[in-house]
């Protein structure tokens, strides 16, 4: 694991955000980094969500860095249990890879993702419009659903340059 996710998880664990810094905290760790790598991004998370619904029911997005690349990863359902992790091209907003999520961490928070997503009445895209518009000048990097007491919520992780902003956003 490299310095910047340990250092990440830990301080998502000290500030509660549990699973939610699974799948993000690699490259939180980094602002710096990840902000720089997204000034050549054109497309925004939600264009990556709607990308990603050519492959299936979107569950969750998140841009990250893939050996020092940015990349826009997307993870969809097919059926109830048919999980991919779909690469869009962050330029162009085409879908360049497709790959079954079969194993592991990745199954088991795709699984719990779309529990959140399954019980949600507002759409993950909608929720995640409606926090960028209410955060001004901020960008949305990741959307996390999950199932916080009983309720499905997005959560939602915005920058601005190198700041960093964790919003949730109901979903029922």
């Amino acid at each position: 694991m490299r310095k910047s996710a340990i250092i990440t998880v830990a301080v998502a664990a000290i500030i509660g955000l549990g699973g939610v810094a699974s799948w993000a905290a690699e490259d939180e760790g980094d602002p710096a980094a990840l902000a720089k790598a997204l000034s050549g991004a054109r497309i925004s998370l939600e264009r990556g969500l709607k990308a990603g619904a050519s492959v299936g029911r979107p569950i969750s997005a998140k841009y990250e860095l893939d050996d020092g690349a940015l990349q826009l990863s997307v993870y969809t359902m097919t059926g109830a249990d048919q999980f991919s992790e779909v690469i869009v091209d962050h330029k162009t907003g085409a879908v360049t890879k497709r790959e079954a999520i079969t194993e592991g961490d990745d199954l088991k928070d795709a699984k719990e993702q779309s529990k959140a997503v399954a019980m949600a009445k507002v759409p993950l895209g909608k929720a995640l419009g409606d926090a960028v518009r209410a955060n001004g000048g901020y960008r949305a990097v990741s959307v996390m659903p999950a199932l916080k007491n009983g309720h499905p919520v997005a959560d939602i992780t915005l920058m601005k340059g190198q700041n960093v902003k964790k919003v949730a956003q109901k979903l029922d």
